[in-house]
């Protein structure tokens, strides 16, 4: 992965460790950003370029476990590397299931931290890219009519075109028309194309 535009956030309120993972991922090409505080975090954190979040579990006056909450509740999604000075078990195993990259004990390697960063980095890549496949699919389904959006949900969903036009209350062959103008405002190259789009877009399908 290139790694150039990417950032590394670190929130730590021990100041010393957060230099020192500053400092070491400094020395490692990447860029980074120091926080000591949850809402400084929260502020400052943003949605751009591909990105990943250091956090310590155990913050003054606040949780690791909220602060990926409030991430989450903010629509930034970050993958994330938790630390903390000891082996948590049922801590570690809900930030996981949360989506977390990885969850290192204190002290930690340094090469344990940098590989789980690469980690982080390529899943923030393929999220961002994602986040952008889904824009554009949410753009082409936009430019579609009401009628042909309603064929679109049939169709995928399985039904034949006639059962379409029976459900719509048209006949079969209009259906056959909005259907070729979803496929070509959709660019679907196939139907199967069509089918995983609605997928990506949250319609159901019988696939």
């Amino acid at each position: 992965m290139n790694e150039a535009g990417a950032f590394v956030f670190v929130l730590d309120d021990d100041a010393l460790v957060c230099e020192a993972i500053g400092d070491l991922l400094h020395s490692a090409g990447l860029s980074v950003r120091l926080f000591g505080s949850h809402e400084d975090l929260i502020q400052d954190i943003w949605k751009g370029d591909a990105a990943c979040l250091i956090l310590d579990v155990n913050l003054a006056g606040a949780n690791g476990l909220d602060v990926q909450r409030d991430l989450v509740r903010a629509n930034v999604d970050v993958p994330i590397i938790f630390l903390s000075g000891q082996a948590d078990i049922p801590i570690s195993v809900r930030a996981m299931k949360a989506g977390a990259v990885e969850f290192l004990t204190k002290p930690f390697k340094d090469q344990e931290l940098l590989d789980a960063v690469r980690q982080a980095l390529v899943r923030s890549c393929v999220l961002r890219h994602q986040r952008q496949e889904r824009s554009a699919l949410l753009e082409r389904f936009a430019t579609l009519t009401p009628r042909e959006q309603d064929v679109m949900r049939l169709v995928v969903s399985g039904m034949l075109n006639k059962e379409a036009a029976s459900t719509l209350g048209t006949q079969e062959i209009t259906v056959k028309i909005q259907r070729s103008r979803v496929m070509r405002k959709m660019d679907a190259d196939s139907f199967a194309d069509l089918v995983r789009m609605a997928q990506r877009l949250g319609i159901p399908s019988d696939n």
